[in-house]
């Protein structure tokens, strides 16, 4: 197909909508049809919780502003919910699925509910492999991740995502309510901790939306959020450094930074001496620093620490 750049197309819902060949979003009847022929059962294990409300997925591509020059990357697709709404709006969508069964029936449903890929209008690649395990993708590098991410994994996913491709400028994830107050929390708040600050490293991250139990089968026992992510330059330093200071400092929250990094510098004194080199209060707690202060202490680190 071609690289000429083409604006994204207006939502389906709207007069005068694309010429191109639109995708059909999948609603109950087509995912519960979907699930039953291929034997499906959605396992708690994986974290498996279908969309099946075509609005939800038409406001998770708009809050993640995905265009016609994207190249998306989607972990976890499952039925292909997402994937259908990310195919009627970017230019390529690489779906990265661990469930064999589920990998093995995507490419079918795109087919039949996405004629774009046929007409060439769109490209759709699938990866079938752990998202904690992939390196590469194929093809151009991803400009986007969107995800509705699998409880269990959503941090550790996300954040190996952000380090392996920095091409990703963009990131809309859907998680857990509670997963998605801790990552958008700012230094001082009580849910303020590790991906907080870890997201950070990478992006700046803000809440974009809640999202009820009843657009998903089966129905979870908690609600979702919204997480928006727009990648920015990295803090000075070396990121391992810097998250195993943050690691140290909010195994024991409550504890103050002198007492938390004793082991982490070598002694409490030590600790002490790389917070005041690092310009930081002694006294003060993990919660309260930004991941600009955690890059600055880590580079204070006592070079005689064993590593």
């Amino acid at each position: 197909m071609s690289d000429t750049p083409r604006s994204a197309p207006p939502p389906a819902s709207e007069p005068g909508a694309s010429d191109r060949h639109r995708a059909r979003l999948l609603g109950p009847a087509e995912v519960r049809r979907l699930a039953e022929r291929l034997g499906v059962s959605p396992t708690k294990k994986l974290g498996q919780n279908f969309v099946i409300d075509p609005n939800t997925i038409r406001r998770i591509v708009r809050a993640g502003a995905v265009t016609a020059d994207d190249v998306v990357v989607e972990v976890g697709p499952g039925l292909g919910s997402l994937t259908l709404g990310l195919l009627d709006v970017a230019r390529r969508v690489v779906a990265v699925e661990i469930d064999p069964t589920l990998a093995a029936a995507l490419p079918e449903t795109l087919a039949e509910y996405a004629p774009g890929i046929a007409a060439g209008e769109v490209e759709f690649e699938l990866v079938h492999a752990d998202a904690l395990r992939v390196t590469e993708l194929p093809g151009p590098p991803p400009t986007a991740l969107v995800a509705n991410l699998p409880y269990n994994v959503a941090v550790p996913v996300l954040l190996h995502m952000l380090e392996r491709f920095p091409s990703i400028e963009r990131t809309l994830i859907m998680v857990q309510a509670e997963v998605a107050d801790r990552l958008a929390a700012e230094p001082g708040s009580r849910v303020y901790g590790v991906p907080s600050v870890k997201a950070r490293w990478y992006a700046d991250v803000k809440r974009a939306g809640s999202i009820g139990r009843n657009v998903f089968w089966p129905a979870p026992n908690v609600d979702s959020g919204l997480v928006r992510l727009d990648r920015r330059p990295t803090p000075p330093g070396e990121r391992r450094e810097a998250f195993a200071a943050v690691d140290a400092a909010f195994a024991q929250r409550r504890k103050t930074l002198r007492s938390a990094l004793s082991g982490w510098a070598g002694s409490p004194a030590a600790a002490e001496e790389a917070l005041v080199a690092a310009g930081i209060e002694p006294s003060a707690r993990g919660e309260t620093l930004t991941v600009e202060e955690f890059a600055r202490l880590a580079q204070k680190r006592p070079k005689a620490v064993d590593r």
